[in-house]
């Protein structure tokens, strides 16, 4: 599939600004099963300062700030993405041998997943955590397997409902209320995972407009696992789906705080309010 994904991201302020600084994960990676066609990111006002590089998880990152007085400030990324259907190669390594090599650094590829294994600032290990994980993490138990229904549990359990929480909210609060968004899904399956020493990454990206999944129009979320022989595997606790060919990937680390689509620190401002758009279309 070939989309064209537009991102707006709009601040309104209370108060003048005298000056921002802003950060950007919102222009797509490239990699097997994606091709970034083309990318365009627009700021207004005018950045004096623009610039973009490859931050530690091979994400692009786009640094831009405006000197000038404003009480607006906008970005629109527009990008043309080739998202190819998941193609995952299956293999039925247990759990506790996926831990056991992956503590071990068996080979390059469990060396570089390594570092997921560890808590992170919005994704750390807990007990309840670890018990919520044991319910589908039985002995023996093949970890895509148990991946798979750790997902589905979550789907099951939890209800979507946007603005029940905030980004700092404890794991275990999340866990307790069942209650959140696609962020949240993904950092409770990120740290049940972690919580068994299993290794685990945050994705943020777009799902395809109009395709009846929570979080479509909106910046999303999902959760990658890293299987042992096989690679990472993406699934979408709060939609209860392998991602596929109807999600485009923006970028990957450890929890949203490395991924945030935008943030910055401004001088003056008072109050903001924040409205965003995202609409990811085919196209030919």
């Amino acid at each position: 599939m070939r989309y064209q994904a537009t991102h707006i991201t709009r601040y309104g302020y209370s108060e003048p600004v005298a000056q921002s600084l802003s950060q950007a994960h919102i222009t797509p990676r490239s990699f097997p099963g994606q091709r970034v066609v083309e990318t365009h990111l627009e700021v207004q006002p005018h950045a004096a300062v623009f610039e973009q590089r490859v931050d530690y998880f091979g994400n692009i990152v786009t640094t831009f700030a405006v000197f000038q007085s404003h009480d607006h400030l906008s970005t629109t990324a527009t990008s043309v993405v080739e998202v190819e259907p998941a193609n995952f190669r299956q293999t039925a390594i247990a759990w506790e041998d996926a831990r056991a090599m992956l503590a071990a650094q068996t080979g390059e590829e469990c060396l570089e997943a390594y570092e997921f294994v560890f808590d992170s600032a919005f994704a750390g290990a807990s007990h309840e955590l670890a018990e919520y994980a044991r319910a589908v993490f039985t002995p023996r138990r093949p970890l895509i397997e148990a991946a798979v229904e750790l997902s589905g549990l979550i789907h099951k359990e939890f209800r979507y409902q946007p603005k029940s929480t905030s980004i700092d909210m404890p794991l275990v609060e999340v866990l307790r209320n069942r209650t959140g968004v696609c962020q949240d899904f993904a950092h409770v399956m990120i740290g049940a995972l972690r919580s068994l020493h299993l290794a685990a990454r945050y994705v943020s990206g777009y799902l395809r407009s109009n395709s009846n999944y929570q979080g479509a129009e909106a910046s999303h979320a999902w959760v990658a696992v890293f299987i042992p022989g096989s690679g990472w595997l993406n699934l979408d606790p709060t939609n209860n789906v392998i991602p596929s060919d109807s999600h485009v990937t923006l970028a990957w680390g450890r929890d949203y705080g490395d991924v945030t689509p935008v943030k910055g620190i401004t001088l003056g401002g008072g109050g903001q309010v924040v409205e965003v758009e995202v609409h990811v279309v085919a196209c030919t």
